[in-house]
């Protein structure tokens, strides 16, 4: 009874409108009355959730995703990828894969990436001869990659919600291999329908530009090398990366770049506040949630039901992505991450799956809830930028989702693929 109440009153507020964050903390003041805990302990877990130091990387990650996204970097890192795929058959789609590789590993978001890169390339798609709904198709899907590869701001939120016993320099590490096989996947299925629609050649550029543009990308690029190999090399930690990422991101966007206003700093600081605010109100208010569901045992009786229904590892990880993929339909990544991950964590343990494996399992389903209906916030966006209507987008991008299943069934049933590299590098 004690968790229909909790979640039956979060499912009720999250029915009538109410934002899920908000919904999170009534639900848990709703929780602590009906087990007659004291209000003030579930305040005392509300600042304690967002009390900690590697909850810094976030807010880091964030501004430097929006420094480089609005300071030219995206525009460069797209004409840096055409020099290298451009020219083949369907090459602009495999620029927009590779952009969305680069510019993911660079920002972390893929809100980010499908506003940054579909802007330069969805129009210049369209002029080249390429349908506008398959060009917004390829940038929404091509977007997945910023979830995976590092470094992800959803890992360290992750990492948060299963108790910090899961390093964030592993969580990264264990999204290389994945981020880097769905990308390939969805630029394989690119050339199959580039090749069956004859979609157009890409002109080659000369040596001398060529050079040109690979010189003013390398500077977004080193960014890839400043925190990977600060994190790896033990110099910094992930947080420290962050901030770092952030300063150099600036050093590049106004002193070498030099294409973005000091006038609109300002306004990219409110924008960036205003993100990191409603996120850390979301983790304040999930670990008020979290500790409820715990008091109430919710993540033990769940495990006894998925083991109930099945001890084969494999049938039960089944259930939980279609679970995961059905969910991520219906809510944003971020809370489902905080909601579920205290959940799921002791079933998938308790079968002897590691917790690394299972974050990339969590990230591969939920960001291809990002581009599901009805509540695909990266759909929108892409169907924004594209200004086509989501239906139409979602259409296109059906053969995407084929692909993207395909990605999520490797990485569920292959540990190695996420595992491999954590362990080669010791983490």
């Amino acid at each position: 009874m004690d968790a229909l109440v909790l979640l039956g009153s979060l499912a009720i507020f999250i029915a009538i409108g109410v934002p899920v964050a908000y919904s999170l903390g009534l639900a848990a003041l709703v929780g602590a009355m009906w087990i007659e805990l004291p209000l003030e302990a579930v305040m005392i877990q509300l600042a304690s959730g967002v009390n900690k130091f590697s909850l810094l990387a976030i807010p880091f990650f964030v501004l430097a995703g929006a420094i480089m996204a609005e300071g030219g970097m995206s525009r460069r890192l797209v004409a840096f990828a055409g020099v290298l795929v451009g020219f083949i058959r369907g090459g602009l789609s495999l620029v927009n894969i590779l952009a969305s590789t680069f510019f993911g590993a660079i920002s972390g978001s893929s809100v980010a990436d499908t506003a940054s890169v579909g802007s330069v390339l969805i129009p210049e798609m369209e002029r080249k001869g390429y349908p506008r709904a398959f060009a917004a198709a390829v940038t929404v899907s091509g977007s997945v990659q910023a979830i995976l590869i590092p470094p992800s701001h959803n890992a360290v939120i992750y990492s948060l919600a299963a108790g910090g016993t899961v390093s964030i320099a592993s969580l990264f590490m264990a999204g290389v291999v994945p981020g880097l096989l769905l990308g390939l996947t969805l630029a394989i299925m690119c050339l199959f329908i580039a090749k069956k629609k004859n979609y157009p050649k890409g002109d080659p550029i000369p040596l001398r530009q060529a050079l040109q543009i690979v010189g003013e990308a390398m500077w977004g690029l080193l960014t890839i090398v400043i925190i990977l190999g600060g994190i790896l090399s033990g110099v910094f930690t992930a947080t420290e990366s962050a901030a770092i990422a952030v300063v150099y991101a600036f050093f590049v966007t106004m002193f070498i770049y030099r294409d973005y206003k000091w006038s609109e700093l300002p306004k990219l600081m409110h924008r960036t506040v205003k993100t990191v605010t409603i996120v850390m109100i979301l983790i304040g208010f999930a670990a008020s949630f979290g500790y409820l569901m715990t008091l109430m045992q919710i993540p033990m009786k769940v495990t006894a039901a998925f083991t109930a229904l099945s001890d084969n590892r494999y049938v039960i990880l089944a259930l939980i992505n279609v679970m995961l993929l059905a969910l991520g339909t219906l809510m944003d990544m971020a809370p489902l991450i905080l909601i579920l991950t205290p959940i799921l964590l002791p079933v998938v343990t308790g079968l002897g799956i590691d917790p690394v494996h299972f974050g990339m399992i969590m990230m591969v389903n939920l960001g291809i809830g990002l581009i599901t209906p009805p509540v695909g916030t990266v759909l929108f966006v892409g169907s924004a930028v594209a200004k086509l209507p989501i239906g139409v987008v979602t259409k296109a991008a059906m053969p995407f989702f084929f692909a993207l299943f395909i990605v999520l069934l490797f990485v569920t049933y292959v540990p190695g693929l996420s595992l491999w590299l954590p362990r080669a590098l010791g983490l």
